[in-house]
């Protein structure tokens, strides 16, 4: 058994080696990188975009990456960015993290369409080199696919008077995107790129930065189309903080650890805190109850100057082409404690006489879980959609509903995150032998919608059921049907009545 355990490792060696051995090489600002080829994709990971943010950099914004000599490997992923760790996530952590990743077809000859990836996990966890985040299936399919990591927790938002002096602070993981799409506009040419047809999709904190960088005049210029997976877009759940109550927490935290004081001392001190010291006791929501805790994007009047309902109701938003959407089931655990289905409606108020007709006879719990949805995902989604319609952008909305066979029967609906693994194709890594013909049906027509909104800016193709423009008095999504691929088309959304009711809770 030993002897056969050694053969196999000494061949898969030689595997590599031979592989390392003839690898692409790209020639970027900073260096040479090469990578290796698996399947018809050339493959490049752990790409530096930024100088590693230590010492006096932490709390900076990103500097570009010092230029290095010779030929760097990028054959395998950098370290994740710090964060506390969670069950069965067995990456390296560092500070040391700005990273990036690239797929792309064997000998392509370009310019091909970009496809950028931001992971989501509340702006406190997860990392790009999540199994279902790998861009294999993207390059396949004839574009270039990059994700990325970018600091999280109080590493990459953070504010207190000792930052004051800097022009740009509080959303430094942001501020790590922003350069990420900076290296692209740089670099992704030397890849086969077209640096003029970049396309930045996110789902979860990955979705609301996408909002964010579509709302800032810092973002909205690096790219050419967008895709929101469960990003929100109000101001609910996924609410912003205003700079004075991220302040205030930022050195309440301080004093925490036994650091007073608002200056350069303050400051140095807390540069100095172990990066293990400044990751726990994070709360994934800007709601009430972890206002001590949060720590995600902040309105610092320069890289967000506006919540994100105010920015869309003026149209202060990137005009480009938009899908936009949630899981049917998303974000409802977070919801709040009733007993009765009349506690679940009394949230609508005066209205909740109308409510009690529109919704169905949830038992109070799921009532109150399937409104949290609503609330937090479905309807600012809508909110969004209805923004870049009014001014005739094109945008296209959907709904996720498929459930996993391995799933099924398990979960109310569609969950949070659960449809990531069908646009990337990824669901052999998600579900192992429990894939069935039908998901891998469902995942095919998935990937084929989102690449080809990144190829021409319009999700529809040949043998894909059509996907309607949105349109508000139309109110049309693509619903992803429980029943499979044989289901997937444009519908008027059923919950229509239902999020009217909602969306007067946002105003």
């Amino acid at each position: 058994m030993k002897i056969r355990y050694w053969l196999t490792a000494l061949f898969a060696l030689l595997q590599f080696s031979a592989v390392a051995a003839s690898g692409p090489i790209v020639q970027t600002q900073s260096g040479r990188i090469e990578g290796f080829k698996q399947d018809n994709v050339d493959t490049f990971l752990g790409i530096p975009y930024a100088r590693p943010p230590l010492g006096e950099l932490r709390w900076q914004r990103p500097l570009s990456a010092k230029p290095w000599r010779g030929v760097k490997k990028t054959v395998e992923f950098g370290p994740s960015c710090m964060q506390v760790p969670t069950e069965g996530f067995i990456r390296e952590f560092s500070e040391d993290c700005l990273t990036m990743n690239i797929w792309r077809p064997n000998n392509t000859r370009g310019p091909l369409p970009v496809m950028v990836w931001i992971h989501g996990g509340g702006f406190v966890m997860d990392s790009a080199a999540t199994d279902v985040y790998h861009g294999q299936e993207f390059a396949k399919a004839g574009v270039i696919f990059v994700s990325f990591d970018y600091r999280m927790g109080r590493l990459g938002f953070f504010a207190h008077s000792a930052l004051e002096g800097n022009l740009f602070k509080g959303n430094y993981g942001l501020m790590d995107q922003i350069k990420a799409l900076r290296w692209l506009q740089d670099n992704i040419i030397q890849f086969g790129g077209d640096p003029r047809n970049v396309t930045v999709f996110g789902e979860s904190a990955g979705g609301m930065s996408v909002n964010i960088l579509l709302t800032s005049r810092f973002g909205r210029d690096l790219f050419n189309r967008a895709i929101i997976q469960s990003g929100g877009g109000r101001d609910v759940m996924l609410g912003l903080q205003d700079w004075q109550t991220a302040k205030q927490q930022g050195e309440n935290f301080a004093q925490s650890v036994g650091i007073s004081g608002t200056d350069a001392t303050a400051l140095a001190k807390l540069r100095a805190l172990p990066a293990d010291k400044l990751v726990g006791n994070l709360g994934l929501f800007n709601l009430p109850e972890n206002a001590a805790s949060y720590s995600g994007p902040m309105i610092d009047g320069q890289v967000i100057e506006n919540p994100l309902t105010t920015a869309y109701g003026k149209g202060a938003f990137a005009r480009v082409p938009l899908m936009v959407g949630a899981t049917d089931a998303d974000i409802g655990f977070v919801y709040r404690n009733v007993e009765t289905r009349t506690d679940a409606l009394s949230i609508f108020n005066d209205k909740a006489g109308a409510a009690d007709k529109a919704y169905p006879d949830y038992p109070p719990k799921a009532l109150a879980a399937y409104i949290a949805t609503q609330q937090a995902m479905i309807e600012p989604a809508r909110y969004v959609a209805q923004a870049f319609a009014q001014h005739d952008v094109p945008v296209w909305q959907f709904r996720f509903g498929y459930v996993a066979s391995a799933n099924q029967g398990k979960w109310p609906g569609a969950l949070h995150a659960s449809d990531i693994p069908f646009v990337f194709n990824t669901i052999d890594a998600a579900y192992g032998d429990k894939v069935t013909t039908e998901d891998q049906k469902v995942a095919d027509t998935m990937l084929q919608y989102w690449v080809n909104f990144a190829k021409s800016g319009n999700p529809n193709g040949k043998g894909l059921p059509e996907w309607s423009n949105y349109d508000a008095k139309q109110d049309k999504i693509l619903w992803v049907a429980p029943a499979g691929a044989a289901e997937i088309g444009s519908i008027v959304d059923p919950q229509q009545a239902q999020l009217d009711l909602v969306e007067g809770l946002a105003e």
